[in-house]
């Protein structure tokens, strides 16, 4: 016992060896502890998924200390093939910032020195597809369909479920927000008015993948808001306005009773079967995420937003739009310059 904890000394160990499945169980706790305090970054979820449905699986009771190239690379394959796919550059992402938590973890609390050379996980995978969007004209056909649609439901739940998810979209469409991680946190508290240059406009705060930010929604974006006040019971005896200005706390999107519906999927998968707007003209099925990707294009396509002001609206840098809309912007150039 003396001899090997001389020998973990000289080699900046901890003297008790802690295994890889102990470290990562402490790295859990600080991220549910981020989470749960509301201080981390909606990413901390994937990075907890990476470490407890494949990493502590894999590693167990191994020794982080004691990890090669060789264990990384098997565990890589092994990884792919209980996903059952080749992973995208964006979850490779996700894979090596957890590693590199637990890594942070074990140096943090004395368990490794930042002197051991731990090995570095992949981070080239698949270039990830642009997701597809519609058209301007698809667009008026979808807002004009939804406008019937939400009322022909004929289970209660479908009368409620319909119109709440006419009002999503729409709000997707007119803010360009995530759909999901930053849509669904959305309260009434997170509205407000804003005055710029004599003008009222409507201000939304999110909070998701990148951080809080405020965003500025279309004028259009007011009616919405308007409806989904109008419905929502526990909060009719209060004026529209009195609404954004009292701090009204309960979440945005509810049916009229309050209830929260966990997810739209299903209920917008039969909008697009109904309106014959599921695929797009190659044959791309088109998802929630979709709208995200339709605001970034008319955006730039049809107002001439430049990529910096995007980029502060959806949450994304620079780099990343330009990047996805590369052909967009060349074409915005040729407009200019011919």
């Amino acid at each position: 016992m003396y001899d090997e904890a001389r020998y973990r000394q000289r080699l900046g160990l901890a003297h008790r060896a802690h295994t890889f499945a102990q470290i990562a169980a402490i790295t859990a706790a600080e991220l549910r502890r981020k989470i749960d305090a509301t201080t981390g970054k909606t990413a901390y979820h994937d990075y907890l998924s990476c470490i407890e449905r494949y990493f502590v699986p894999y590693f167990a009771d191994k020794r982080i200390e004691q990890l090669t190239h060789t264990d990384v690379a098997e565990f890589e394959v092994w990884r792919d093939r209980q996903m059952r796919r080749k992973p995208k550059a964006s979850t490779l992402l996700n894979f090596a910032s957890a590693w590199n938590r637990i890594v942070d973890v074990a140096v943090r609390h004395g368990f490794i020195s930042e002197r051991v050379p731990v090995p570095k996980l992949t981070t080239r995978g698949e270039k990830g597809k642009t997701r597809p969007a519609f058209t301007e004209q698809e667009v008026e056909q979808l807002l004009a369909f939804m406008d019937v649609w939400q009322t022909q439901g004929r289970l209660a739940v479908e009368r409620d479920i319909r119109p709440l998810l006419r009002d999503y979209i729409e709000i997707l469409l007119y803010t360009g927000m995530r759909h999901g991680t930053e849509a669904m946190g959305i309260c009434w508290n997170n509205v407000e008015w804003h005055t710029h240059k004599d003008v009222r406009y409507i201000r939304i705060w999110v909070d998701g993948k990148t951080g809080g930010r405020w965003l500025i929604a279309k004028h259009a974006a007011v009616d919405v808001l308007r409806r989904l006040h109008q419905r929502q019971q526990d909060i009719q005896h209060l004026s529209f306005d009195d609404v954004l200005t009292q701090r009204v706390t309960h979440k945005l999107f509810r049916f009229s009773n309050g209830y929260t519906p966990h997810s739209f999927v299903g209920t917008f998968r039969r909008l697009m079967r109904d309106s014959g707007l599921a695929k797009t003209a190659d044959g791309q099925n088109r998802t929630l995420y979709s709208f995200r990707h339709t605001y970034a294009t008319l955006e730039l396509l049809r107002n001439s937003t430049d990529i910096h002001t995007l980029s502060k609206q959806m949450g994304n840098s620079a780099a990343m739009i330009e990047r996805h809309y590369s052909k967009l912007t060349a074409t915005m150039a040729a407009d200019r310059l011919a």
